[in-house]
């Protein structure tokens, strides 16, 4: 496997810079929604309306938890280009495929390392269990 190209890195980082751009104007509507939401909360007598709008806050949030997860891996990405690691799998070393890092331009690793990796950190992202 070979190393990104210039030509590939600059692509990568547009995709990037794009996506970024797009996952901020996403949380500023969501935060703008969310004003409107404490505004009409605040007039609605009913339970089940009061209960509908809770679950859509409930909803809301988990959507900003994903995009801010995803904001830090754009910025993590960045770095790497910044730093010259960008491309490499931080597992093993080898250089990740292109066309993995044009599906998924903040991949870490190689396909095969984060196979091993979700299958060995299964239970790191269920939380805390009783």
């Amino acid at each position: 496997m070979e190393k990104l190209n210039n030509s590939q890195l600059k692509h990568l980082r547009a995709v990037l810079i794009e996506r970024e751009a797009a996952l901020r104007t996403d949380m500023k509507r969501g935060a703008d929604d969310k004003e409107e939401y404490a505004q009409v909360a605040s007039e609605v007598p009913d339970p089940g309306d009061a209960s509908f709008a809770n679950l859509e806050v409930d909803l809301g949030n988990a959507a900003v938890g994903r995009e801010l997860n995803e904001l830090r891996a754009i910025e993590v990405a960045q770095a790497r280009m910044e730093n010259g690691s960008y491309g490499e799998c931080m597992e093993c070393g080898f250089p990740i495929p292109y066309e993995r890092l044009e599906a998924q331009p903040t991949a870490e690793r190689c396909a095969p390392c984060q196979e091993m990796y979700e299958k060995t950190h299964a239970d790191a992202a269920k939380g805390a269990t009783l």
